[in-house]
């Protein structure tokens, strides 16, 4: 989540939150259907290593989609929760969750109703999304050397590419090799191309061995953070759909020496982990033997406040127990200082300048003395989602001044409300240009078919005017499909491109 970062669709100038806010406006509809009444409450997961300002603008994404976000929760501590409902013995927990775009380690304890974060680590700069690029880029290569074309200076093909690497890693983790064949993926100085390739798992984990070992040190350094050794550890929980991996698997397996469990989906989990956490808010969490069940999360970095000298002055470390509050008392630098800065920091390092700044605020009207003589208390305040509040008080004259720390990344109120109304008024929009999306895949999809039936023994062996019928279906949805952007076509448009696509699909 970036300062004032924007992103252009459709004429329209769109905020991370609200790109976010339609995926949970999706979710939402598609848990309205199910269930057939409204969803008006949730439980957001957020990766471990999130920061203040992620959470926070996580938040922000519900409250666009229509939600009031009961909780954000930690996504290991979710799959924990998911996974401690059917023990009753205490026991440590790894949880090793590898996501689309952030991998997280958890060291949980789990036992007596209690679900404990011991530790937290991760990279918030590693996810599945980087084997899929690993793919992509390969096929790049080896297109560009057999055709002398660049395929990343045509998005379209680039989206379609991406979309073959992920369905090809998909399929490596349970196949030795696989076909990757997309039709008409660009046009050359000769006619339309076409990129057919073959992936052998082999070759995938030469591509991606790196990634894999990136996650050795933050299991390593959440197992420092929370005093343990590998053989201290009773499970081994896999989350994340990039965690189907074998050499993942097989990398887990060398660094803790257990078997992971498998007992639970890895894309489903998190969502039941949350359903659970979501079922205690409202009163019907029971942990195993029916006992109530008690979430302790931790917070993923440590806070901080600037002092004399740059130096970042420590309250709560992280991997503190959440919800938390503690205080400290700081004085005057400099004589008859009538105010002070107070700049709030996270990170782990030494000095400010290392630091992220998440906030700053200003308490005036001190009670001038020499240095060192007022007493200035400083308070951090951190609620169960993991939302920063701070505040200072003057003992010499009972002044006050707090802040929320939202990050400078966030919405403001009415910015908020605004894109509640855009979300709700584009609806309808979105689903149409998603219908366009789906009709132009299938039709290139029916014409790269009928092609290749036309190509083989039998498609040689059929008469004259079947061949025809076929051409001419194919002739016709070809002209429907020719420089067609989903952005610009109409539910008209989306209509006749399927009944070409089912008028071909009918001849072949």
């Amino acid at each position: 989540v970036l300062s004032d970062y924007r992103v252009h669709i459709d004429g329209k100038d769109l905020t991370p939150q609200e790109i976010s806010a339609m995926i949970l406006q999706k979710l939402k509809a598609d848990a309205e259907a199910y269930l057939g009444e409204p969803v008006t409450e949730a439980v957001i997961t957020v990766p471990a290593y999130f920061n203040d300002a992620q959470r926070q603008a996580t938040k922000d994404a519900g409250r666009i989609a229509g939600l009031n976000v009961k909780r954000i929760i930690n996504e290991p501590t979710a799959a924990a929760l998911a996974y401690g409902l059917d023990n009753g013995k205490t026991q440590k927990v790894m949880v090793y969750d590898l996501g689309g775009g952030t991998f997280d380690v958890s060291l949980i304890q789990i036992g007596d109703g209690i679900v404990q974060v011991l530790a937290t680590c991760g990279d918030n700069h590693l996810g599945g999304d980087d084997f899929d690029a690993r793919v992509a880029d390969w096929l790049v290569r080896n297109f560009a050397a057999e055709n002398q074309v660049d395929l990343t200076r045509d998005p379209v093909a680039m989206q379609r590419m991406r979309e073959e690497a992920e369905k090809a890693k998909k399929e490596l983790s349970a196949a030795t090799h696989t076909e990757i064949n997309l039709p008409f993926i660009t046009v050359g100085p000769n006619g339309p191309l076409h990129l057919q390739a073959e992936l052998t798992r082999a070759k995938f984990d030469e591509l991606t061995a790196d990634l894999v070992e990136r996650t050795a040190l933050p299991v390593r350094n959440a197992l420092r953070d929370a005093h343990l050794a590998a053989n201290d550890l009773d499970q081994v929980l896999l989350v994340g759909g990039s965690t189907r991996i074998p050499a993942v698997q097989a990398k887990v397996m060398r660094m803790i020496d257990l078997e992971p469990s498998k007992t639970l989906n890895p894309d489903e989990c998190v969502a039941l982990g949350a359903a659970v956490q979501g079922g205690r808010l409202g009163g019907e969490g029971l942990a195993a033997g029916g006992q109530d069940l008690l979430l302790m999360d931790v917070t993923p970095l440590t806070l901080s406040i600037e002092t004399v000298g740059g130096v970042a002055t420590h309250l709560i470390d992280r991997n503190s127990t959440i919800p938390t509050r503690y205080s400290k008392i700081f004085t005057t630098a400099a004589p008859f200082q009538s105010t002070v800065e107070i700049k709030v920091l996270q990170g782990e390092r030494e000095f400010a300048k290392d630091n992220k700044l998440i906030g700053n605020f200003t308490l005036k009207g001190i009670k001038r003395a020499w240095a060192g003589v007022p007493q200035i208390e400083v308070t951090f305040d951190i609620d169960a989602n993991g939302i920063v509040t701070v505040s200072a008080r003057d003992f010499g004259t009972g002044k006050q001044q707090s802040i929320t720390i939202t990050g400078s990344s966030n919405l403001s109120e009415q910015e908020i409300r605004r894109a509640m109304d855009d979300a709700a008024a584009f609806a309808g929009q979105d689903q149409e240009r998603k219908a366009a999306i789906e009709a132009l895949n299938a039709a290139e999809a029916a014409i790269y078919r009928a092609n290749t039936a036309l190509g083989s023994k039998v498609g040689k062996e059929l008469d004259r005017d079947t061949k025809n019928r076929i051409k001419e279906a194919e002739k016709n949805l070809e002209r429907l499909t020719r420089h067609k952007k989903p952005e610009k076509m109409t539910p008209q448009d989306t209509q006749a491109l399927n009944a070409a696509r089912e008028a071909l699909q009918a001849q072949t």
